[in-house]
């Protein structure tokens, strides 16, 4: 989750859901023959919607059954391939769809609403009316795309959710058939979005308080009145953004607004521990924590992981990244441009160790 008070426009999530899809089919290779790892375009119809997405296909032996990766962005206008154009360019889905091809293990990311070739569609003249649920549901008809490619291993279906994505394979893992086997939640929202949020833009306030640019006076009231502008908005009242400095009521006001409200409301009602406490028993989980990530910090994963603990998943779980941000790069670096560090890539690499390729 990432609310750059500078970029509004990434927390403007828009989207929409259900499912329907057709993709070409190619001559099946003879068997046991050395197939090249290809891309293939995807696309499926959600709630009047094309969605736009991409599988990538490692290279394998022809006629085996490949474990396969559903991945899924973090918060705002997000695309495939992790990206918000034209600023904000960490490539973490695309990066991630590497990783997870090294080891053999195919994978799809998609457009979601509002991003990239799929847009806003049919919600288009209406984008005020798209919430967590669509969002939800077109992730969902992208999961059962996955596993009908011919390639992919029906008993190795997997999702992974990079920040607000993480709370997507949450959700997503207790609808869908059959169950994903493991989940690799990295830099998970695991709080609800507003509490998220607020510490945020505190820890914000505090960094401009510290280079002398406002005063402790200032930063304080700006949270309380912070405080009081969410507490609004959840108990339904009248919102007042007036009593925060321009730039967080700019963007409280796009947050709370008629465009993405409907988005915030139901994305804030979510408390991602409460869903964790579902995930069926055996559910094979990572999760990552950067401890120089300042968006999802490393304080508050506790709840989440004790509901995983709770719901008897296996697999590496915790991994802590030291020095790592929000978007597994060493903290202080460029955010566009950068690979994935490697103590993030050795963490996804023993997350999928189940599930290589061994020849």
């Amino acid at each position: 989750m990432r609310w750059p008070t500078r970029a509004l426009s990434t927390l403007l999530a828009l989207t929409a859901a259900t499912t329907l899809s057709v993709t070409a089919a190619t001559a099946a290779p003879a068997q046991g023959r050395l197939v090249p790892a290809a891309d293939r375009q995807l696309r499926f119809t959600v709630a009047g919607t094309t969605t736009y997405g991409t599988v990538h296909i490692p290279a394998h032996r022809a006629g085996r059954r490949l474990a396969a990766a559903l991945l899924l962005p973090g918060s705002g206008p997000t695309d495939r391939d992790g990206n918000q154009p034209p600023a904000i360019l960490p490539g973490t889905i695309a990066r991630l769809a590497d990783a997870f091809g090294a080891d053999g293990v195919m994978t799809l990311r998609f457009d979601k609403y509002g991003t990239g070739q799929t847009g806003l569609g049919a919600f288009q003249q209406d984008p005020g009316r798209l919430d967590m649920a669509a969002f939800t549901r077109q992730a969902e008809a992208a999961y059962t795309e996955l596993s009908e490619q011919p390639e992919a291993d029906p008993h190795a279906l997997l999702i992974a959710g990079h920040s607000e994505g993480g709370l997507r394979a949450l959700l997503l893992a207790r609808e869908v058939h059959p169950a994903p086997a493991g989940l690799a939640l990295l830099e998970p929202q695991d709080q609800h979005l507003l509490d998220s949020l607020d510490a945020q833009l505190a820890g914000q306030l505090d960094q401009l308080v510290a280079a002398g640019q406002l005063t402790a006076a200032q930063a304080q009231a700006n949270k309380t009145a912070l405080d009081q502008v969410i507490a609004d908005f959840r108990a339904g009242r009248p919102v007042d953004t007036s009593g925060l400095l321009p730039p967080l009521a700019q963007l409280m006001d796009a947050v709370l607004g008629p465009i993405s409200g409907r988005y915030t409301r139901t994305d804030d009602a979510v408390y991602p521990p409460d869903i964790a406490r579902e995930l069926p028993a055996g559910t094979r989980v990572l999760v990552t924590c950067g401890t120089a990530d300042t968006n999802v910090p490393c304080a508050t994963t506790p709840p989440l992981l004790a509901a995983l603990a709770g719901a008897d998943s296996t697999g590496p779980g915790l991994r802590v990244l030291p020095g790592l941000d929000h978007f597994l790069h060493p903290a202080g670096t460029a955010l566009n441009g950068q690979p994935l560090a490697p103590s993030a890539l050795q963490a996804v690499h023993d997350f999928l160790r189940p599930y290589r390729q061994t020849s």
